[in-house]
């Protein structure tokens, strides 16, 4: 992996950390691949019992880095494409692989938290964020939708209402309005500190039915993410086709 995804192990946990700061987070091609590759090594780590997800520097993750991932179109379409074994592109692939892990993923989100960084935090299993987070389905702001899983994990956490909302307006949200909605689960001064305090919790039950838990609520609340998956990539099209032609 490059130096902007970062993953440590440390006896029952894996620490995943965005490491682009000055940047806020913004999310590379290259870090969506590394993100994938991330959640795959955790998978093979048989010693992991729950993944803390963060962000250095002031955000957890200000979204898409537009400007460096259109510097190459011919890789956006490479990424583009679905993998036909997962039912996902690299840009979903970066959030939802931490869906499909059979144990818990936790973010801790402080700052930003926006558009593709969002969308991540979103397929993690529990989201604990710092009172003065702000969130933000932001895509609309670029005349685009959100299209990396977003689509499937606003669907289980919150009404259509509330998500078309979001979607349309692209107006960022405090973390006091978020948990109201169902967005995040919790507030905490220190949300990493917070967050090792569930997995002290978690761990403390047998794996074995964590991991069962996590699958059956899963598999049962899910409203067919794959067919999900192909429903973004087909309305986001359009509107990059427009926005590569037209520039607006």
């Amino acid at each position: 992996m490059g130096d902007h995804i970062t993953a440590r192990f440390e006896s029952d946990r894996a620490y995943i950390t965005l490491n682009r700061p000055g940047k806020h987070n913004g999310l590379t091609l290259e870090m969506l691949r590394d993100l994938v590759a991330a959640a795959r090594k955790v998978a093979e780590h048989k010693e992991t019992r729950v993944v803390i997800v963060s962000g250095n520097g002031p955000s957890f993750s200000s979204g898409l880095d537009i400007a460096a991932a259109t510097r190459d179109p011919l890789a956006i379409v490479r990424e583009f494409l679905p993998r036909p074994w997962r039912g996902t592109n690299t840009f979903q692939e970066a959030c939802w692989a931490w869906r499909r892990l059979d144990v818990p993923v936790i973010a801790a989100v402080h700052g930003r938290c926006f558009g593709g960084g969002l969308q991540l935090a979103l397929a993690a299993d529990f989201r604990i964020a710092a009172p003065s987070a702000e969130f933000s389905v932001m895509e609309a702001a670029h005349g685009l939708i959100p299209d990396m899983s977003g689509a499937a994990s606003l669907s289980q956490l919150i009404g259509i209402d509330q998500a078309l909302l979001l979607t349309m307006t692209a107006d960022p949200v405090d973390a006091a309005h978020a948990r109201k909605i169902g967005l995040i689960t919790d507030i905490a001064d220190d949300p990493q500190a917070a967050a090792e305090i569930l997995a002290d919790r978690i761990t403390a039950r047998d794996p074995r039915a964590v991991a069962a838990a996590k699958r059956l609520f899963d598999r049962s609340w899910q409203r067919n993410s794959r067919a999900t998956f192909a429903a973004e990539r087909a309305a986001q099209v359009p509107l990059l086709l427009r926005k590569a032609l037209t520039g607006s």
